[in-house]
């Protein structure tokens, strides 16, 4: 974490999540009790902050101040409103081309993500408030600053932000081994949502009752997957080769 993404102390932090100041993540250390760490918790909660609670020693190395049980990582970036960032590029007149990011955990996988989305004209990406990769100075540097370029909305539940896209005419494909059709055979000419799952699980089930299509990548050799952010890669300059 970079010192000037970072602050921390019970009372500092409480002040900023209510001056709306755009907290990316909190640690807390397990254990943690008294008057303030409860304001704090109920905070959390009450504003859906991604929340880890963690052991003193991992505090302890986020920074050697008087931390008090509390290390929080300002984001870098601000996030777009999922729903006025559609309706500003539906009367864009572009064709809609949206990124699902269904707890990418790893924050250079997410950076590298995010770098690419950049470079194929993806016109936002869309993460879940808890669980996935935090927005940090790793993110930055992995990403070559593309996290600034790329609208990213934030959102409570990716199955809501999956019916607010279909319901605006975007279809939402899946990219998962789960499929008998591959990404060549689906089409991407029309406005489209892409999904990503997790590095280890893959897209959540429940999530795939709901998507659209879904697609899988041809793999020829013995290891049975890509790494997620080279699998997206792929997925997206399919994207790009359909709509030339």
């Amino acid at each position: 974490m970079e010192n000037s993404s970072k602050i921390f102390g019970l009372r500092t932090v409480i002040e900023a999540i209510n001056s709306g100041k755009t907290i990316d993540k909190v640690f807390v250390q397990k254990g943690l009790r008294g008057e303030l760490f409860h304001e704090l918790e109920s905070l959390l909660r009450k504003e859906g902050i991604n929340t880890s609670y963690v052991p003193i020693e991992k505090l302890n190395r986020l920074t050697n101040k008087n931390h008090q049980g509390v290390v929080a990582q300002i984001s870098p970036i601000e996030f777009h409103d999922l729903d006025n960032l559609v309706l500003e590029v539906i009367e864009s007149g572009s064709t809609p081309l949206f990124l699902l990011l269904d707890q990418i955990s790893d924050v250079r996988n997410f950076g590298a993500i995010i770098r690419t989305a950049e470079c194929t004209g993806v016109h936002g990406i869309i993460i879940q408030k808890k669980g996935g990769a935090p927005i940090n100075g790793d993110t930055v540097k992995t990403s070559a600053g593309a996290v600034f370029k790329v609208p990213i909305c934030k959102v409570d539940h990716i199955k809501d932000a999956m019916f607010h896209l279909q319901a605006s005419g975007i279809k939402v494909i899946a990219a998962t081994e789960k499929s008998e059709d591959t990404l060549y055979d689906v089409s991407f000419k029309e406005p489209c949502a892409v999904i990503m799952g997790s590095e280890g699980k893959g897209i959540s089930p429940s999530i795939l009752k709901l998507v659209d299509a879904k697609a899988k990548l041809p793999m020829k050799g013995d290891i049975g997957s890509l790494n997620v952010s080279v699998a997206c890669g792929a997925f997206l300059y399919e994207v790009i080769r359909q709509r030339r």
